[in-house]
């Protein structure tokens, strides 16, 4: 039948050879034009069938730090619900080549971590029991409980102050709490700083943070120094300016 067809083409006087060359030029223009709605398609078909995350997981596109909760999957596209209430709409075959965090996947109480300096002069135990203390009083945070499993790791599920080394400027204390939900760490992390600073005043703790120590000697030539004389003592009694001083 197709040797019938291209014979009755030749009766006509149709020439084959442009016959095929057009066909060729449009099966290339189409496969240009198919080829990324092919690519979405197939992309969705192994995300409905794989399923990294479903619809109401709260997930992460890593590379825009974009978080939120997945809206609707087709097999174009995955629509996504910022935790800024905007919509977010991927087609599949880019968020299927990307790193994406599910938070919702296992378990949504999700590990937080803030790392703290404390000056060597004040108690370090006491700075390990402050960063405890004040987390748990915080709503959201998990303050106890059964140890919580994460791979082959148990790790414990009240708030836990960790020495992580000895710094140039003080100690490094990693404090290490679970919250309840995923969206929660931002402002977890919010209320623990503030609960932390309130517990300061009448502690016997202090946060570090680099000094400067301007040292003159033999090898740093000669400075000038001006004295600035209090209000209550006649300035006519001392000289604005002292001579210059090693």
């Amino acid at each position: 039948m197709v040797g019938a067809f291209f014979f009755a083409l030749g009766v006509f006087g149709v020439e084959i050879t442009n016959l095929l060359f057009s066909v060729t030029v449009l099966s290339a223009v189409l496969a240009v034009i198919l080829a990324p709605i092919a690519t979405d398609l197939v992309s969705g078909f192994l995300i409905l069938v794989n399923r990294p995350y479903e619809i109401h997981d709260m997930i992460e596109i890593i590379d825009e730090e974009k978080r939120g909760y997945v809206e609707d999957i087709t097999l174009r596209y995955t629509k996504i619900l910022t935790l800024e209430n905007t919509f977010l709409v991927i087609p599949n075959s880019t968020i299927y080549n990307r790193d994406v965090i599910n938070y919702s996947a296992n378990d949504e109480r999700t590990r937080v971590s803030i790392e703290f300096t404390v000056t060597y002069e004040g108690d370090l135990e006491q700075a390990q029991r402050l960063l405890e203390r004040a987390t748990e009083r915080i709503d959201g945070v998990i303050k106890g409980g059964p140890s919580i499993p994460l791979g082959g790791t148990k790790y414990p599920a009240q708030p836990k102050a960790f020495i992580t080394k000895f710094g140039d400027h003080g100690v490094h204390i990693d404090l290490m709490f679970w919250v309840e939900k995923p969206y929660l760490p931002i402002e977890m992390r919010s209320k623990v700083h503030k609960s932390i600073w309130k517990e300061l005043n009448d502690a016997d703790v202090e946060m570090a943070y680099p000094h400067t120590h301007v040292i003159f000697d033999e090898t740093s030539g000669r400075a000038r120094v001006a004295v600035e004389q209090p209000q209550d003592i006649n300035a006519e009694s001392f000289p604005s300016e002292q001579s210059p001083a090693d």
